[in-house]
């Protein structure tokens, strides 16, 4: 299969011309060694390499001996090597010596010498829909937070379009699949995980079973606020609740494989008395991870436009996850205890930011606006600054701006 280009290659050329060595940090399949691929000149598989693993009991330097940038695939299954690398590159004193992938967070102890100033992260997530050819790239997120307009023509996804690329998702190895392969996929990748990963990574071996039923837990909270707490009580199945000890354990190991990813809250100065609300939303890094963890289809979620709707807000996140990453931004949300929520707010490092509330309807447009407009009177712009953007995402229609200024942008128009 030929290498699709990801909006993380540029950051990786760049990174890697300024730092002795680049971790890539993603979950499994994401893409992460075709990449690396691209910029290596030499590497080691070590998930497949025995005769590697078995040399670095004996001279890990071995294994890091070959012409730079030298790819280090998988290197935390011998995490010994973290030390021999960092080592490595003080010796050589020149940047772009070597490429590090992973799929999983080793423990804390594993890095506790620290890599700065030597060793750089960067991470990588399945594809976004500009990615995986599915989006015009017609409105760029960079140029938005310049203050650009959002105006674009008509993408052509449709619903039933959006509904196959949530069940699908992002990853590189199912673009050339067929619908029922792609979702056999995805649960077999959730299947590893919950039979596999999850008592690898954690203090105990755990039971598959209620591993299965946290995920389908997380799966139907995707999108919200769900307290830990509530996906312990949410369990709701034949072996009753999970005490919230285990939950929050199982949390810590999927957020090491890279399988969740929480979108923290956005603290700005507000002009009005409303107090603000810091707890996360939770998501899969990719949205086909909670469609496999239901068991659904496309044609099930069109039958259930409420859960299709959580599912699309996380697609969205995780685009714009990947738009923001290459635009030094994050990827945030706003709720305060007055119950008004902003979907997304992202925030560059120089402090432009636009706020976003995601529609999978056109016909919820107006909802959307009426509550950016509400949201921007209560920031305080002479210290948060005025808003680059108020626009809402949704699934389909042409890309313009509305004549209060609130953009209309299509999801299939995105792009970095």
């Amino acid at each position: 299969m030929a290498y699709r280009k990801r909006v993380v290659d540029a950051e990786l050329v760049r990174r890697l011309s300024s730092a002795g060595a680049i971790v890539i940090e993603g979950p499994k399949a994401c893409g992460k060694t075709a990449t690396a691929r691209r910029i290596a000149a030499s590497e080691v598989l070590l998930d497949v390499d025995q005769a590697a693993r078995r040399a670095i009991g004996v001279d890990p330097a071995l294994v890091l001996d070959g012409k730079a940038p030298r790819l280090i695939d998988e290197w935390q299954v011998a995490p010994a090597l973290w030390n021999h690398i960092r080592r490595a590159v003080d010796a050589r004193a020149k940047p772009g010596q070597f490429v590090l992938t992973g799929s999983a967070l080793p423990a804390d102890d594993v890095t506790r010498h620290t890599g700065a100033g030597r060793i750089a992260r960067l991470r990588m997530r399945p594809m976004s829909l500009y990615e995986s050819g599915h989006a015009t790239g017609a409105v760029s997120l960079k140029a938005l937070l310049g203050g650009a307009a959002a105006r674009s023509p008509d993408p052509g996804l449709k619903v039933g379009d959006l509904a196959e690329r949530i069940a699908v998702g992002g990853w590189p190895g199912l673009l050339d699949r067929g619908l029922e392969s792609s979702l056999q996929a995805n649960r077999d990748y959730l299947e590893e995980i919950r039979r596999v990963d999850v008592g690898r990574l954690g203090r105990r071996r755990r039971d598959p079973g209620k591993v299965e039923r946290f995920l389908r837990s997380l799966a139907r909270n995707t999108a919200t606020y769900a307290a830990v707490a509530t996906l312990a009580a949410d369990i709701g199945e034949s072996g009753g609740p999970i005490k919230e000890d285990t939950a929050h354990e199982y949390l810590a190991v999927l957020e090491r494989l890279m399988i969740i990813e929480d979108q923290p809250a956005w603290a700005p100065h507000l002009r009005s008395r409303s107090r603000l609300r810091s707890a996360p939303k939770r998501h899969f890094v990719d949205p086909s991870l909670a469609v496999a963890a239901l068991r659904a289809t496309p044609e099930r979620l069109l039958k259930d436009l409420n859960l299709l709707g959580f599912l699309f807000e996380s697609l969205v996140v995780r685009d714009l996850r990947i738009y923001s990453q290459a635009a030094d931004a994050q990827v945030l949300q706003y709720r305060d205890n007055t119950g008004l929520e902003i979907d997304v707010v992202v925030e560059s490092a120089d402090g432009r930011w636009a706020a976003f509330e995601v529609k999978l309807g056109f016909a919820e447009a107006e909802e959307g606006a009426a509550n950016l407009r509400r949201f921007a009177e209560r920031i305080d712009t002479r210290k948060c600054g005025a808003p680059a953007a108020l626009a809402v995402i949704v699934g389909a229609g042409y890309g313009y701006v509305r004549p209060d200024g609130v953009a209309v942008i299509p999801i299939g128009a995105f792009g970095p």
